[in-house]
């Protein structure tokens, strides 16, 4: 049978019935044609002010004899396009499993959707692309990482004992605190996300509440805290010290519950399962164990490390746990048989952090060497155990020095990394038809675009290429009061008088930070504090109720409401 042609003129045949064929209207006068928005969308006008702003930063540029930077809109990740979208579909998909198949082209990257719309594709969830790199003015190592309950905000924790706050969106920076006298090691929210526990060099344990108000503060060991973790039900938490011990407190009393002895030296690491009354614990004397919170007995302790252990992690179910060692190796152990699952060698040198992603079974590394490695441990079993030399994704020179801590956004689109380089780093996953991937490209270094907007007011702070002096869960000693900080603790520092309002978000070559740091056996000493008084406190977080959808459930937020360089009608620059 002869194929409907789309004209005379033509000879490509239309593969459609021709009922589908579009017809000229029977009535034309009836059809209806759009009288508004015929033009395509434009980007929100610049203000007045602003544009002023940046016309004086570029003649004080042009005055001093510095080349103008280039301004361009700052790289933004908004996922909640793609939740809207999975969610929509969710509702309208033709069966519980139906999800829209991917093409390895641009046009698709609107599709793509969140890690939880791909439950059987783990490389949806590989954050191997560099997005940004955000550095403190005060340079100094960042020992801990992680995302706000709600996942709007990222928040860091460095050895001059200051917490950072950047924008989980443009990942520019926000506020500053000072929320410790000596190097943060450690802190984490409780699961509700209703407050913050964090721990310092000398062994004091602080309480904070989401808009940074210190609760309360007291020495919980005598040496430094290395690790903090809470309860499933948030009513109790346990501190590793390197004093060998492990503490039991009650967090409502700030009261010690119990002493937990055994390990030989300094324990690293402790981690509380993510629904069971069972402890894991990681020391400098090489050695794994498992505890019984309620007696503080030692169920089990495993010897196959070699080294320190210097991280542990649960998987989301709790089934397996992850240690990262100074013998160079990652090893997973299945509690439910109580033996060794993978061994995972790939690192050159000693492993420091180790991460899971909170959808897939995928396991994420960081070595001293500055390597970030992704472990998909979502296939079959091995009939013997073979180690696993080759990883999924690796990030050969993803940092400079060592990588201190990891964290996965939430809904796991999104990777930060904190490192003994000064730095913090931005990744998210891969799109479809991406040419500019360094996935693709092996793992390169990625490039220096560095980030200290709306930290200081001093026009030399705009030269790219130059060194500014500095750079950029834990306890200890007696503090002068128990409330801590007081009323001026929480405080926003300046912007650059010479800043981008947009965002710098250019290359800058030759900006190397490696001799500046501290070595790799650890995080260095406390670093200098900022000099001369901070202004005054800014109330400009509140704390709101977000929902995440049904798979994560209602957590209260914080820092919710809109900070320094957020705009409401800002660019949205492709999802990823």
């Amino acid at each position: 049978m002869a194929l409907p042609m789309l004209s005379t003129d033509t000879s490509i045949p239309v593969l459609l019935p021709s009922s589908s064929i579009p017809r000229p209207p029977l009535h034309p006068h009836l059809e209806w044609t759009p009288k508004r928005y015929l033009s395509d969308p434009q980007p929100p006008p610049m203000d007045d002010a602003r544009v002023l702003e940046q016309e004086m930063a570029a003649a004080r540029q042009l005055q001093d004899g510095k080349a103008v930077k280039k301004t361009r809109p700052r790289r933004t990740v908004d996922f909640n396009a793609g939740m809207g979208r999975w969610n929509l579909l969710r509702k309208h998909r033709p069966n519980s499993t139906y999800v829209p198949s991917m093409r390895p082209a641009p046009p698709f990257i609107i599709d793509l959707l969140p890690p939880i719309a791909y439950p059987g594709n783990s490389s949806t969830s590989l954050c191997t692309k560099f997005i940004h790199t955000s550095t403190n003015k005060i340079r100094c190592p960042v020992n801990v990482v992680t995302w706000t309950p709600e996942g709007r905000r990222v928040l860091t924790g460095s050895t001059s004992g200051e917490f950072t706050l950047w924008n989980g969106l443009t990942f520019n920076f926000e506020t500053i605190l000072q929320a410790h006298d000596s190097a943060v090691r450690a802190f984490q929210f409780t699961h509700s996300g209703s407050f913050l526990a964090s721990a310092d060099q000398n062994g004091i344990i602080k309480y904070f509440q989401p808009n940074m108000n210190n609760l309360t503060a007291w020495a919980g060991h005598r040496e430094a805290i290395r690790g903090l973790s809470f309860s499933p039900d948030d009513r109790r938490f346990a501190t590793a010290s390197d004093d060998s011990t492990i503490r039991i407190w009650s967090f409502e009393e700030s009261r010690e519950e119990s002493v937990l002895t055994g390990h030989g030296w300094d324990v690293k690491c402790v981690e509380w399962h993510p629904s069971k009354g069972l402890l894991v614990s990681g020391s400098k004397d090489n050695q794994i164990k498992f505890w019984d919170p309620r007696t503080g007995a030692v169920l089990s302790t495993l010897h196959q490390h070699k080294n320190t252990i210097q991280g542990l992690a649960w998987s989301p179910n709790g089934n397996l746990v992850a240690s990262a060692s100074r013998d160079q190796t990652v090893r997973v152990f299945d509690i439910r048989a109580m033996k060794e699952f993978r061994v995972l060698r790939g690192h050159k040198k000693e492993v420091c952090s180790v991460t899971w992603h909170p959808v897939h079974p995928i396991l994420v590394s960081g070595g001293s060497e500055g390597a970030v490695l992704h472990w998909d441990l979502g296939g079959p079993e091995p009939t013997t155990l073979q180690p696993v030399t080759q990883p999924r994704a690796t990030l050969s020179q993803a940092h400079d020095s060592n990588i201190w801590s990891m964290a996965f956004h939430p809904m796991g689109h999104l990777f930060a990394t904190a490192s003994n380089d000064h730095t913090t780093r931005f990744w998210s996953r891969e799109r479809p038809g991406d040419a500019t991937s360094v996935f693709s490209g092996g793992g390169e270094k990625p490039p220096e675009i560095t980030d200290m907007s709306g930290q200081d007011d001093e026009d030399d702070a705009m030269v790219p290429g130059f060194s500014y002096g500095g750079t950029n869960k834990w306890w200890g000693k007696d503090e002068d009061t128990a409330v801590g900080l007081g009323d001026n603790s929480y405080t926003q520092r300046a912007p650059f008088s010479g800043d981008d309002p947009v965002g710098l978000d250019e290359f800058i070559p030759g900006f190397g930070t490696a001799d500046n740091f501290g070595g790799s056996a650890g995080p260095s000493a406390v670093a200098p504090k900022q000099s001369g008084p901070l202004p005054g406190q800014e109330e400009m977080w509140t704390a709101d109720s977000s929902s995440r959808g049904e798979e994560w459930g209602n957590r209260r937020g914080g820092w919710a409401g809109r900070g320094r360089g957020y705009h409401p009608n800002g660019p949205r620059r492709g999802r990823y």
